[in-house]
């Protein structure tokens, strides 16, 4: 068959359900940096909505979370149940800043008690654009297909240099297992590159987490405490 002889399929086109489109994904990210602009810099745990309480990976990611809280950080999350209200809560242990972006979703949409501030959003890439745009860090914890999702979005912006080098953290060397063996077959194939597996640090320990988190995001990006607002008398203005 010659390529005169294809014909080429039409679908269905309409610029005004495009242009509702754009203009709808606007007022959804408008919406997203006017609720998160003065959360500080944060970590990202990313994680199963589906664990319960009674979980040891819940357990493991509240007491990550409330470690990195301590830093000064604010805990950011998908807003949701399981591992995502594990680190929620791990803040609130601590009396740490806990934010959510939480999705509509048929099932487990419901924002987690332990937030205090929270997003609703229709879109999972706008969600993942919030969730990347005020971190310095990511957590992995132990998840589905919604974790890996976020995690390799990361990993790929690092990787090509679109946004910068902050840490990425794997916790959970036994559930991750054949993950990162699967990674080490794509090194060996060269789809990716020979060092790109230096790109994240697969741990058990939150110790060794606040360490390269301390290393890698608060020094090598200044972070500094935040200054006491120091109101304006002639303003009438109090703390």
């Amino acid at each position: 068959m010659s390529k005169s002889e294809i014909v080429f399929l039409d679908g269905p086109q309409s610029r005004w359900r495009e242009f509702k489109f754009a203009v709808k994904t606007l007022f959804e990210l408008i919406h997203g940096f006017r609720a998160l602009h003065f959360v500080g810099p944060c970590i990202t745990v990313f994680g199963s909505a589906r664990f319960k309480e009674d979980h040891p990976y819940y357990d493991v990611a509240r007491r990550a979370s409330a470690a990195f809280a301590r830093l000064g950080f604010t805990i950011l999350t998908g807003g949701g149940p399981g591992l995502m209200e594990a680190a929620n809560r791990g803040a609130k242990d601590v009396n740490g800043r806990s934010v959510g972006c939480n999705i509509q979703l048929p099932v487990e949409q419901m924002p987690n008690p332990y937030l205090d501030k929270w997003v609703y959003l229709d879109h999972f890439f706008v969600r993942k654009v919030l969730l990347v745009k005020y971190s310095f860090a990511f957590v992995v914890m132990p998840g589905g297909y919604g974790t890996l999702d976020e995690f390799f979005e990361a990993l790929t912006l690092i990787q090509t240099h679109k946004i910068k080098d902050f840490p990425i953290i794997i916790m959970g060397k036994v559930y991750h297992a054949e993950l990162l063996s699967y990674i080490e077959k794509m090194k060996s194939e060269a789809t990716i590159g020979a060092k790109d597996d230096h790109l994240f640090l697969v741990t058990d320990s939150i110790e060794e987490a606040v360490q390269l988190i301390t290393e890698k995001s608060i020094k090598q990006y200044g972070l500094k405490p935040k200054q006491k607002y120091k109101p304006f008398a002639w303003l009438f203005e109090r703390r």
